[in-house]
């Protein structure tokens, strides 16, 4: 996608070869740097610190990180404690444990002195291959909203409402729930975008709408409490939103407060799709509520805001009174009942295990061994 007319992927290469430059996520909407990521240990950090986030990039970001260990040191105990080191950053975004898993399968039979450029080779390739399952759940995801299109009044606008940040900040490129409103926009669709401002880190206000105004995308951001009431009122024709983990029964792990949307949404009769890649499927877990785990972040997130003063000078602010205590859970669970659908690359499928098993028939055999 492109900032400033320069199109970016959000994790790539430094011109030195070898360290690995992201978009400090941190920093936005207000300034657009990027950060350069030389060890293991600050491939972590940039993780735990949300400089990149999204289950997709969380994913790639770790894959180089694994790289960037192997670069100072390849052997066998330095490889495990790179995994152990990266897998312990982010506990619900599955995409991060698959990334690892798919490291270490590719490399613990590789000669040590070969592991190096194959870990960057196969980072890259998981780089590669986010990008195209992203770009296909665009096409499926186009579908939706054509069918939508069809059956309004021509040129009519069509209003679908998201959740978090599911753009192409959250993947490599393109994104997951953004990329059919993409393309959708590109293709001249008249489509307009409900922003959930997505307390308590704003990803919605902040990123969402940042991405979306940077390509051109009419969009209006809103409270998070504001999605329901204009359900009601019938401006709301879809809700897309994207995930971190989603079980084989379809059960969805999103950003707190898409749980509300979902429920919101099946009262008023408004469709609700959650779009993923497949390594987001987590085909070892049957029951979201029981099984996922949902990271608990800081309490300074709900206390205290981030933005520009008045004086232009980003800071933090606290909007809490003083000794009261907070609690931040990071995710909810949208049980595969209120799901209309999962958007993936294959095609949109039953939020249910035969749903996704028809979609990912050798998916679903391999976790059933």
């Amino acid at each position: 996608m492109k900032i400033g007319g320069k199109a970016y992927r959000t994790i790539w290469l430094g011109e030195d070869g070898w360290s690995v430059v992201v978009i400090d996520q941190t920093k936005l909407p207000f300034s657009f740097e990027t950060a350069r990521l030389s060890t293991v240990g600050e491939t972590a950090g940039a993780i735990r610190h949300m400089t990149v986030r999204g289950a997709p990039l969380i994913g790639a970001t770790a894959a180089y990180g694994v790289a960037l260990a192997l670069r100072a040191d390849a052997a066998d105990p330095a490889l495990e404690q790179a995994l152990a080191l990266l897998g312990a950053t982010r506990p619900t975004a599955v995409n991060l444990h698959w990334a690892l898993a798919r490291m270490r399968a590719r490399l613990i039979g590789v000669a040590v002195a070969e592991r190096a450029a194959a870990a960057y080779a196969e980072a890259a390739a998981i780089c590669d291959e986010d990008v195209a399952l992203c770009r296909a759940i665009g096409e499926h995801g186009l579908g939706l909203i054509r069918s939508l299109a069809a059956g309004k009044p021509a040129g009519e606008r069509i209003n679908i409402l998201t959740h978090c940040n599911a753009g192409w900040l959250a993947t490599v490129d393109w994104g997951t729930a953004l990329a059919p409103i993409y393309l959708a926009h590109d293709v001249g669709l008249a489509v307009h975008v409900w922003v959930d401002e997505t307390r308590p880190r704003n990803q919605g206000a902040a990123l969402t709408a940042y991405e979306l105004g940077a390509h051109g995308v009419p969009h209006t951001v809103i409270a998070d409490n504001a999605g329901g009431h204009l359900m009601q009122q019938g401006e709301v024709d879809m809700v897309i939103v994207g995930t971190d983990r989603t079980t084989a029964t379809g059960d969805v792990a999103n950003k707190i407060g898409t749980y509300l949307k979902a429920l919101a949404a099946r009262d008023n009769g408004v469709p609700f799709y959650v779009a993923l890649p497949s390594p987001t499927i987590d085909w070892s877990l049957r029951d979201g509520l029981s099984d996922i785990p949902i990271e608990e972040r800081s309490a300074r997130e709900v206390t205290h805001l981030w933005g520009l003063g008045e004086d232009g000078q980003p800071g933090s602010f606290q909007v809490t009174a003083p000794g009261s205590v907070a609690a931040n859970p990071a995710f909810d669970v949208t049980p595969a009942r209120l799901v209309t659908g999962l958007v993936t690359e294959r095609g949109v499928a039953p939020a249910s295990f035969e749903g996704l098993s028809r979609l990912f028939p050798e998916l679903a055999q391999e976790r059933a061994k």
